[in-house]
Protein backbone atom coordinates (compact mmCIF):
# COMPACT_ATOMS: atom_id res chain seq x y z
CA UNK A 1 0.00 0.00 0.00
CA UNK A 2 1.39 3.38 -0.92
CA UNK A 3 2.17 6.05 1.64
CA UNK A 4 -0.52 8.21 0.01
CA UNK A 5 -3.16 5.50 0.56
CA UNK A 6 -2.20 5.14 4.22
CA UNK A 7 -2.39 8.89 4.77
CA UNK A 8 -5.73 9.05 2.96
CA UNK A 9 -7.20 6.35 5.20
CA UNK A 10 -5.91 8.07 8.33
CA UNK A 11 -7.38 11.35 7.09
CA UNK A 12 -10.77 9.78 6.58
CA UNK A 13 -10.72 8.34 10.10
CA UNK A 14 -10.25 11.78 11.63
CA UNK A 15 -12.29 13.76 9.12
CA UNK A 16 -15.49 15.15 10.72
CA UNK A 17 -18.66 13.45 9.54
CA UNK A 18 -21.36 15.40 7.70
CA UNK A 19 -23.48 15.37 10.86
CA UNK A 20 -20.60 16.73 12.94
CA UNK A 21 -19.94 19.47 10.39
CA UNK A 22 -23.63 20.40 10.45
CA UNK A 23 -23.58 20.70 14.24
CA UNK A 24 -20.50 22.92 14.09
CA UNK A 25 -22.13 25.10 11.44
CA UNK A 26 -25.25 25.46 13.59
CA UNK A 27 -23.16 26.42 16.61
CA UNK A 28 -21.52 29.11 14.49
CA UNK A 29 -24.90 30.46 13.39
CA UNK A 30 -26.11 30.46 17.00
CA UNK A 31 -22.92 32.17 18.17
CA UNK A 32 -22.59 29.50 20.85
CA UNK A 33 -20.31 26.48 21.29
CA UNK A 34 -21.58 23.65 23.45
CA UNK A 35 -19.41 22.14 26.16
CA UNK A 36 -21.61 19.04 26.05
CA UNK A 37 -22.55 18.51 22.42
CA UNK A 38 -24.73 15.53 23.38
CA UNK A 39 -27.28 18.10 24.56
CA UNK A 40 -27.35 19.71 21.13
CA UNK A 41 -27.76 16.33 19.44
CA UNK A 42 -30.69 15.51 21.73
CA UNK A 43 -32.26 18.92 21.00
CA UNK A 44 -32.19 18.09 17.29
CA UNK A 45 -33.52 14.53 17.61
CA UNK A 46 -37.13 14.05 16.60
CA UNK A 47 -39.18 11.30 18.20
CA UNK A 48 -39.40 9.48 14.85
CA UNK A 49 -35.60 9.19 14.66
CA UNK A 50 -35.32 8.10 18.30
CA UNK A 51 -37.91 5.38 17.75
CA UNK A 52 -36.22 4.06 14.62
CA UNK A 53 -32.77 4.03 16.24
CA UNK A 54 -34.05 2.79 19.62
CA UNK A 55 -32.69 5.87 21.40
CA UNK A 56 -33.90 6.86 24.86
CA UNK A 57 -34.11 10.60 24.32
CA UNK A 58 -35.60 13.09 21.87
CA UNK A 59 -36.07 16.83 21.93
CA UNK A 60 -39.45 16.95 23.70
CA UNK A 61 -38.17 17.34 27.28
CA UNK A 62 -35.67 20.00 26.20
CA UNK A 63 -38.44 21.76 24.29
CA UNK A 64 -40.52 21.89 27.50
CA UNK A 65 -37.57 23.45 29.34
CA UNK A 66 -36.66 25.84 26.54
CA UNK A 67 -40.24 27.10 26.30
CA UNK A 68 -40.17 28.15 29.96
CA UNK A 69 -36.70 29.68 29.75
CA UNK A 70 -37.58 31.66 26.63
CA UNK A 71 -40.79 32.91 28.21
CA UNK A 72 -38.84 34.21 31.21
CA UNK A 73 -36.16 35.87 29.10
CA UNK A 74 -38.71 37.45 26.75
CA UNK A 75 -40.63 38.85 29.74
CA UNK A 76 -37.51 40.30 31.33
CA UNK A 77 -36.23 41.67 28.00
CA UNK A 78 -39.52 43.44 27.28
CA UNK A 79 -39.74 44.72 30.86
CA UNK A 80 -36.32 46.37 30.52
CA UNK A 81 -36.83 47.60 26.95
CA UNK A 82 -40.30 49.11 27.49
CA UNK A 83 -40.34 50.64 31.00
CA UNK A 84 -43.61 52.50 30.40
CA UNK A 85 -45.58 49.68 28.80
CA UNK A 86 -48.58 48.38 30.83
CA UNK A 87 -48.92 44.70 31.72
CA UNK A 88 -51.53 43.93 29.09
CA UNK A 89 -49.43 45.34 26.26
CA UNK A 90 -46.35 43.51 27.54
CA UNK A 91 -48.26 40.23 27.57
CA UNK A 92 -49.53 40.76 24.03
CA UNK A 93 -46.06 41.60 22.75
CA UNK A 94 -44.49 38.61 24.52
CA UNK A 95 -47.08 36.29 23.00
CA UNK A 96 -46.15 37.54 19.54
CA UNK A 97 -42.41 37.19 20.16
CA UNK A 98 -42.60 33.57 21.39
CA UNK A 99 -45.38 32.44 19.05
CA UNK A 100 -44.79 29.42 16.85
CA UNK A 101 -44.73 31.46 13.62
CA UNK A 102 -42.09 33.82 15.05
CA UNK A 103 -39.96 30.96 16.40
CA UNK A 104 -40.32 28.99 13.18
CA UNK A 105 -39.04 31.96 11.18
CA UNK A 106 -36.02 32.40 13.43
CA UNK A 107 -35.34 28.64 13.28
CA UNK A 108 -35.49 28.72 9.48
CA UNK A 109 -33.02 31.62 9.39
CA UNK A 110 -30.67 29.60 11.62
CA UNK A 111 -31.12 26.64 9.24
CA UNK A 112 -31.99 24.36 12.14
CA UNK A 113 -33.92 22.13 9.75
CA UNK A 114 -30.70 21.03 8.05
CA UNK A 115 -29.34 19.69 11.35
CA UNK A 116 -32.45 17.81 12.50
CA UNK A 117 -32.34 14.06 13.00
CA UNK A 118 -35.59 12.76 11.51
CA UNK A 119 -37.08 9.35 10.95
CA UNK A 120 -37.66 8.15 7.40
CA UNK A 121 -41.38 8.97 7.40
CA UNK A 122 -40.88 12.44 8.86
CA UNK A 123 -38.10 13.10 6.37
CA UNK A 124 -40.28 12.12 3.44
CA UNK A 125 -43.15 14.31 4.65
CA UNK A 126 -40.96 17.43 4.61
CA UNK A 127 -40.26 17.61 8.34
CA UNK A 128 -37.22 19.84 7.87
CA UNK A 129 -39.49 22.64 6.66
CA UNK A 130 -42.48 22.20 9.00
CA UNK A 131 -42.99 25.38 10.99
CA UNK A 132 -44.26 23.66 14.14
CA UNK A 133 -41.34 21.24 14.16
CA UNK A 134 -38.79 24.02 13.59
CA UNK A 135 -40.28 26.10 16.41
CA UNK A 136 -40.17 23.13 18.78
CA UNK A 137 -36.57 22.37 17.84
CA UNK A 138 -35.49 25.97 18.47
CA UNK A 139 -37.03 25.86 21.95
CA UNK A 140 -35.24 22.55 22.53
CA UNK A 141 -31.92 24.09 21.48
CA UNK A 142 -32.45 26.95 23.93
CA UNK A 143 -33.23 24.41 26.63
CA UNK A 144 -30.01 22.60 25.77
CA UNK A 145 -28.01 25.84 26.03
CA UNK A 146 -29.57 26.45 29.46
CA UNK A 147 -28.49 23.03 30.73
CA UNK A 148 -25.05 23.44 29.14
CA UNK A 149 -24.08 26.81 30.64
CA UNK A 150 -27.05 28.45 32.35
CA UNK A 151 -29.35 31.42 31.94
CA UNK A 152 -26.79 34.02 30.87
CA UNK A 153 -25.67 31.80 28.00
CA UNK A 154 -29.27 31.44 26.79
CA UNK A 155 -29.76 35.19 27.07
CA UNK A 156 -26.91 35.82 24.63
CA UNK A 157 -28.44 33.41 22.12
CA UNK A 158 -32.08 34.37 22.60
CA UNK A 159 -32.00 38.17 22.72
CA UNK A 160 -30.82 38.69 19.11
CA UNK A 161 -33.66 36.39 18.02
CA UNK A 162 -36.17 38.38 20.07
CA UNK A 163 -34.76 41.58 18.59
CA UNK A 164 -35.30 40.32 15.05
CA UNK A 165 -38.87 39.31 15.83
CA UNK A 166 -39.58 42.67 17.45
CA UNK A 167 -38.26 44.44 14.35
CA UNK A 168 -40.76 42.52 12.23
CA UNK A 169 -43.65 43.34 14.56
CA UNK A 170 -42.68 47.00 14.51
CA UNK A 171 -42.53 47.02 10.72
CA UNK A 172 -46.16 45.86 10.71
CA UNK A 173 -47.17 48.18 13.54
CA UNK A 174 -45.14 51.32 12.85
CA UNK A 175 -44.87 53.13 16.20
CA UNK A 176 -44.26 56.55 14.63
CA UNK A 177 -47.35 56.34 12.44
CA UNK A 178 -49.45 55.11 15.35
CA UNK A 179 -48.26 57.92 17.64
CA UNK A 180 -48.81 60.59 15.00
CA UNK A 181 -52.38 59.37 14.42
CA UNK A 182 -53.07 59.44 18.16
CA UNK A 183 -51.57 62.93 18.47
CA UNK A 184 -53.65 64.29 15.60
CA UNK A 185 -56.84 62.70 16.92
CA UNK A 186 -56.30 64.35 20.32
CA UNK A 187 -54.99 67.67 19.02
CA UNK A 188 -51.62 67.30 20.73
CA UNK A 189 -49.33 68.52 17.99
CA UNK A 190 -46.38 66.54 16.65
CA UNK A 191 -43.99 64.35 18.66
CA UNK A 192 -40.31 65.29 18.87
CA UNK A 193 -37.33 62.98 18.60
CA UNK A 194 -33.84 63.43 20.01
CA UNK A 195 -30.77 61.24 19.55
CA UNK A 196 -29.50 60.59 23.08
CA UNK A 197 -26.60 58.19 22.45
CA UNK A 198 -24.79 56.81 19.42
CA UNK A 199 -22.32 54.15 20.49
CA UNK A 200 -20.27 51.24 19.17
CA UNK A 201 -18.06 50.58 16.13
CA UNK A 202 -19.38 51.30 12.65
CA UNK A 203 -20.43 47.70 12.01
CA UNK A 204 -22.24 47.42 15.38
CA UNK A 205 -23.72 50.86 16.00
CA UNK A 206 -26.43 51.24 18.63
CA UNK A 207 -28.69 54.31 18.78
CA UNK A 208 -30.70 55.52 21.75
CA UNK A 209 -33.50 57.94 20.86
CA UNK A 210 -35.91 59.88 23.07
CA UNK A 211 -39.47 60.62 21.94
CA UNK A 212 -41.58 63.33 23.61
CA UNK A 213 -45.21 64.31 23.26
CA UNK A 214 -47.56 66.22 25.55
CA UNK A 215 -45.38 65.81 28.62
CA UNK A 216 -44.83 62.11 28.01
CA UNK A 217 -41.40 60.74 27.12
CA UNK A 218 -39.67 57.43 26.48
CA UNK A 219 -36.31 56.26 25.18
CA UNK A 220 -35.51 53.20 23.09
CA UNK A 221 -32.41 51.55 21.68
CA UNK A 222 -31.88 49.85 18.32
CA UNK A 223 -29.26 49.13 15.69
CA UNK A 224 -30.54 51.98 13.49
CA UNK A 225 -31.79 55.46 14.36
CA UNK A 226 -35.05 54.83 12.48
CA UNK A 227 -35.81 51.68 14.45
CA UNK A 228 -35.00 53.41 17.74
CA UNK A 229 -37.41 56.23 16.83
CA UNK A 230 -40.15 53.70 16.06
CA UNK A 231 -39.64 51.89 19.34
CA UNK A 232 -39.58 55.09 21.38
CA UNK A 233 -42.71 56.32 19.58
CA UNK A 234 -44.50 53.03 20.24
CA UNK A 235 -43.67 53.33 23.94
CA UNK A 236 -45.05 56.89 24.11
CA UNK A 237 -48.17 55.76 22.23
CA UNK A 238 -48.67 53.05 24.86
CA UNK A 239 -48.29 55.65 27.61
CA UNK A 240 -50.74 57.95 25.85
CA UNK A 241 -53.34 55.22 25.45
CA UNK A 242 -52.96 54.22 29.07
CA UNK A 243 -53.18 57.78 30.40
Amino acid sequence: MSAFSVLDRIGRLFRPSAATRELSALEERLGYEFRNRDLLEEALTHRSFANEKDLRGNYERLEFLGDSVLGLLASEWLFRRHPGLPEGSLSTLRSSLVSRPALAKRAAELEIGAALRLGVGEERSGGREKGSLLADALEAVLGAVFLDRGLEAVRKVAEPLLDDSLDEIEEIQDGKTRLQELAQARGLGLPSYRLVVEAGPDHEKMFTVECRLAGLASTAEASTKKRAEKRAAAAVADLLEGA
